[in-house]
Protein backbone atom coordinates (compact mmCIF):
# COMPACT_ATOMS: atom_id res chain seq x y z
CA UNK A 1 0.00 0.00 0.00
CA UNK A 2 1.15 3.99 -1.00
CA UNK A 3 0.19 5.64 2.24
CA UNK A 4 0.14 9.60 1.09
CA UNK A 5 -1.65 10.63 4.47
CA UNK A 6 1.08 12.39 5.96
CA UNK A 7 0.63 15.31 3.58
CA UNK A 8 -2.87 14.94 1.66
CA UNK A 9 -4.63 12.66 3.31
CA UNK A 10 -4.91 10.12 0.99
CA UNK A 11 -4.36 6.87 0.33
CA UNK A 12 -3.38 4.63 -3.19
CA UNK A 13 -3.33 0.69 -2.86
CA UNK A 14 -1.33 -0.35 -5.36
CA UNK A 15 -4.23 -2.52 -6.96
CA UNK A 16 -6.20 0.83 -8.00
CA UNK A 17 -3.23 2.31 -9.74
CA UNK A 18 -4.76 2.50 -13.26
CA UNK A 19 -1.46 3.02 -15.19
CA UNK A 20 1.89 3.51 -14.63
CA UNK A 21 3.48 5.94 -16.83
CA UNK A 22 7.10 7.20 -17.36
CA UNK A 23 7.79 9.82 -18.89
CA UNK A 24 11.67 10.34 -21.33
CA UNK A 25 13.61 13.24 -22.27
CA UNK A 26 10.94 15.64 -21.11
CA UNK A 27 13.57 18.41 -20.54
CA UNK A 28 12.21 22.16 -21.88
CA UNK A 29 15.74 23.13 -22.84
CA UNK A 30 16.88 21.73 -25.89
CA UNK A 31 20.85 21.33 -25.26
CA UNK A 32 20.04 19.51 -21.85
CA UNK A 33 17.43 17.23 -23.36
CA UNK A 34 20.78 16.51 -25.95
CA UNK A 35 23.14 16.24 -22.90
CA UNK A 36 21.42 13.42 -21.20
CA UNK A 37 21.01 11.36 -24.94
CA UNK A 38 24.57 11.98 -25.67
CA UNK A 39 24.96 10.48 -21.83
CA UNK A 40 22.72 7.36 -22.79
CA UNK A 41 24.66 6.70 -26.34
CA UNK A 42 27.92 6.60 -24.37
CA UNK A 43 26.68 3.88 -22.55
CA UNK A 44 25.41 2.05 -25.93
CA UNK A 45 21.50 3.48 -25.96
CA UNK A 46 19.91 4.37 -29.19
CA UNK A 47 18.56 7.79 -29.60
CA UNK A 48 14.80 7.76 -28.87
CA UNK A 49 13.00 7.93 -31.95
CA UNK A 50 10.76 11.17 -30.08
CA UNK A 51 11.07 13.51 -28.09
CA UNK A 52 9.48 13.60 -25.41
CA UNK A 53 8.69 9.41 -25.38
CA UNK A 54 6.29 7.82 -23.39
CA UNK A 55 6.45 3.62 -21.39
CA UNK A 56 3.70 2.46 -19.73
CA UNK A 57 5.46 0.33 -17.03
CA UNK A 58 3.54 -2.22 -14.97
CA UNK A 59 1.75 -0.48 -11.82
CA UNK A 60 3.16 -3.19 -9.64
CA UNK A 61 6.83 -2.07 -9.99
CA UNK A 62 5.76 1.05 -7.63
CA UNK A 63 7.19 0.32 -4.12
CA UNK A 64 8.16 2.74 -1.00
CA UNK A 65 10.17 0.53 0.36
CA UNK A 66 13.80 0.84 0.79
CA UNK A 67 15.45 -2.34 -0.63
CA UNK A 68 15.41 -3.47 -3.91
CA UNK A 69 17.12 -6.78 -5.31
CA UNK A 70 18.26 -6.45 -8.89
CA UNK A 71 19.80 -8.71 -11.57
CA UNK A 72 24.00 -8.08 -12.01
CA UNK A 73 25.43 -5.01 -11.42
CA UNK A 74 24.73 -2.63 -14.39
CA UNK A 75 21.84 -0.79 -11.98
CA UNK A 76 21.62 2.81 -11.04
CA UNK A 77 18.76 5.25 -10.10
CA UNK A 78 17.39 8.64 -11.24
CA UNK A 79 15.53 11.33 -9.17
CA UNK A 80 12.48 12.39 -11.28
CA UNK A 81 9.03 13.80 -9.83
CA UNK A 82 5.58 11.98 -9.70
CA UNK A 83 2.76 13.04 -10.12
CA UNK A 84 -0.85 11.25 -9.30
CA UNK A 85 -4.06 11.73 -10.34
CA UNK A 86 -6.10 11.32 -7.08
CA UNK A 87 -9.64 10.80 -7.77
CA UNK A 88 -10.22 12.51 -4.29
CA UNK A 89 -7.50 15.52 -4.15
CA UNK A 90 -6.49 16.10 -7.70
CA UNK A 91 -3.22 16.08 -8.92
CA UNK A 92 -0.67 15.42 -6.06
CA UNK A 93 2.98 15.83 -6.59
CA UNK A 94 5.80 13.11 -5.07
CA UNK A 95 9.30 12.27 -5.96
CA UNK A 96 10.52 9.27 -7.09
CA UNK A 97 13.53 6.83 -8.72
CA UNK A 98 13.46 5.18 -11.50
CA UNK A 99 15.54 2.20 -11.21
CA UNK A 100 17.01 1.27 -14.53
CA UNK A 101 19.10 -1.93 -15.98
CA UNK A 102 22.02 -0.05 -18.05
CA UNK A 103 23.53 -3.08 -19.58
CA UNK A 104 19.50 -4.03 -20.79
CA UNK A 105 19.26 -0.22 -21.75
CA UNK A 106 21.16 -0.56 -24.48
CA UNK A 107 18.88 -3.69 -26.38
CA UNK A 108 15.72 -2.37 -24.86
CA UNK A 109 14.77 1.55 -23.07
CA UNK A 110 11.38 -0.21 -22.30
CA UNK A 111 12.79 -3.84 -20.57
CA UNK A 112 15.53 -2.24 -19.25
CA UNK A 113 13.03 -0.04 -17.08
CA UNK A 114 10.23 -2.51 -16.74
CA UNK A 115 12.85 -4.92 -15.32
CA UNK A 116 13.45 -2.72 -12.07
CA UNK A 117 11.13 -1.53 -9.13
CA UNK A 118 10.17 2.36 -9.10
CA UNK A 119 10.87 3.63 -5.50
CA UNK A 120 8.88 6.08 -4.81
CA UNK A 121 8.96 8.53 -1.48
CA UNK A 122 5.68 8.02 0.41
CA UNK A 123 4.63 11.89 0.91
CA UNK A 124 3.05 13.69 -1.47
CA UNK A 125 1.92 17.45 -2.04
CA UNK A 126 -1.19 18.75 -3.27
CA UNK A 127 -0.20 19.61 -6.86
CA UNK A 128 -1.79 23.09 -6.62
CA UNK A 129 0.16 24.36 -3.20
CA UNK A 130 3.64 24.55 -6.02
CA UNK A 131 2.16 25.08 -9.12
CA UNK A 132 2.39 29.29 -9.13
CA UNK A 133 6.16 28.74 -8.24
CA UNK A 134 6.91 25.66 -9.83
CA UNK A 135 10.36 26.60 -11.67
CA UNK A 136 11.50 26.85 -7.84
CA UNK A 137 11.44 23.14 -7.10
CA UNK A 138 14.39 21.13 -6.68
CA UNK A 139 15.22 17.83 -7.28
CA UNK A 140 18.52 16.14 -5.77
CA UNK A 141 20.24 12.59 -5.14
CA UNK A 142 23.26 11.27 -3.42
CA UNK A 143 25.20 7.75 -4.38
CA UNK A 144 27.54 6.49 -1.79
CA UNK A 145 31.22 5.93 -3.43
CA UNK A 146 34.38 4.59 -1.52
CA UNK A 147 32.01 5.60 1.78
CA UNK A 148 31.24 8.44 0.81
CA UNK A 149 28.03 10.15 0.36
CA UNK A 150 28.06 12.18 -2.95
CA UNK A 151 25.98 14.50 -5.08
CA UNK A 152 24.76 12.43 -8.01
CA UNK A 153 22.49 14.50 -9.60
CA UNK A 154 20.84 18.53 -9.02
CA UNK A 155 18.93 20.64 -10.63
CA UNK A 156 15.75 23.14 -10.69
CA UNK A 157 12.38 21.57 -12.24
CA UNK A 158 12.74 24.22 -14.96
CA UNK A 159 14.89 22.60 -16.78
CA UNK A 160 11.80 20.32 -17.42
CA UNK A 161 8.53 20.60 -19.20
CA UNK A 162 5.91 21.63 -16.81
CA UNK A 163 3.19 19.41 -15.64
CA UNK A 164 0.89 21.16 -17.74
CA UNK A 165 2.88 20.59 -21.07
CA UNK A 166 4.10 16.95 -20.16
CA UNK A 167 0.64 15.98 -19.73
CA UNK A 168 -0.67 17.53 -22.94
CA UNK A 169 2.30 15.98 -24.52
CA UNK A 170 1.74 12.48 -23.23
CA UNK A 171 -2.08 13.34 -24.58
CA UNK A 172 -0.46 13.75 -28.07
CA UNK A 173 2.06 11.09 -27.97
CA UNK A 174 -0.48 8.41 -26.51
CA UNK A 175 -4.04 9.46 -27.86
CA UNK A 176 -5.70 9.43 -24.32
CA UNK A 177 -6.15 11.76 -21.27
CA UNK A 178 -3.95 11.17 -18.18
CA UNK A 179 -6.56 9.86 -16.15
CA UNK A 180 -7.95 8.65 -12.57
CA UNK A 181 -5.41 6.93 -10.40
CA UNK A 182 -3.02 6.84 -12.84
CA UNK A 183 1.01 7.51 -11.86
CA UNK A 184 3.04 9.76 -14.18
CA UNK A 185 6.84 9.57 -13.07
CA UNK A 186 9.19 12.69 -15.92
CA UNK A 187 12.22 12.06 -17.15
CA UNK A 188 15.60 13.26 -15.06
CA UNK A 189 18.52 15.09 -15.06
CA UNK A 190 22.00 14.74 -16.06
CA UNK A 191 24.05 13.04 -13.49
CA UNK A 192 27.17 14.72 -12.43
CA UNK A 193 30.54 12.76 -13.33
CA UNK A 194 28.34 10.22 -15.33
CA UNK A 195 25.80 7.58 -15.22
CA UNK A 196 27.07 5.08 -12.62
CA UNK A 197 25.95 2.26 -10.01
CA UNK A 198 25.63 2.43 -6.32
CA UNK A 199 24.56 0.09 -3.48
CA UNK A 200 22.92 3.20 -1.94
CA UNK A 201 20.15 5.65 -3.66
CA UNK A 202 18.90 8.65 -1.58
CA UNK A 203 16.76 10.95 -3.91
CA UNK A 204 14.32 14.37 -2.52
CA UNK A 205 12.37 16.99 -4.27
CA UNK A 206 12.79 20.77 -2.66
CA UNK A 207 10.33 23.49 -2.14
CA UNK A 208 12.41 26.26 -1.09
CA UNK A 209 9.46 28.65 -1.53
CA UNK A 210 7.22 27.12 1.87
CA UNK A 211 10.39 25.72 3.00
CA UNK A 212 10.37 21.80 2.94
CA UNK A 213 11.22 18.67 1.43
CA UNK A 214 10.32 15.23 0.55
CA UNK A 215 13.41 12.73 1.00
CA UNK A 216 13.63 8.77 0.65
CA UNK A 217 16.37 6.02 0.17
CA UNK A 218 16.83 2.45 -0.92
CA UNK A 219 19.63 0.12 -0.66
CA UNK A 220 20.48 -2.20 -3.63
CA UNK A 221 21.04 -5.81 -3.30
CA UNK A 222 22.40 -7.39 -6.19
CA UNK A 223 21.32 -10.47 -7.37
CA UNK A 224 24.10 -12.70 -9.02
CA UNK A 225 23.80 -13.60 -12.47
CA UNK A 226 24.50 -17.57 -12.87
CA UNK A 227 27.47 -18.26 -15.72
Amino acid sequence: MLNFTAECDYVLETKNINRLILGGWTGRDADAVETHIVELEELGVARPKSVPTFFRMSRDRITTGKVIEVSGPDTSGEVEFVIVNSPKNGLLLGVGSDHTDRKLETVSVCQSKQICEKVIAPVFWNFEEVHGHWDSLILRSFIYEDGKRITYQEGSVDSMLHVDTLLADYKVYSGSSFGMSDVIMRGTISAIGGIRSSSRFEFEIEDPILGRKISHHYKITTLPIPI
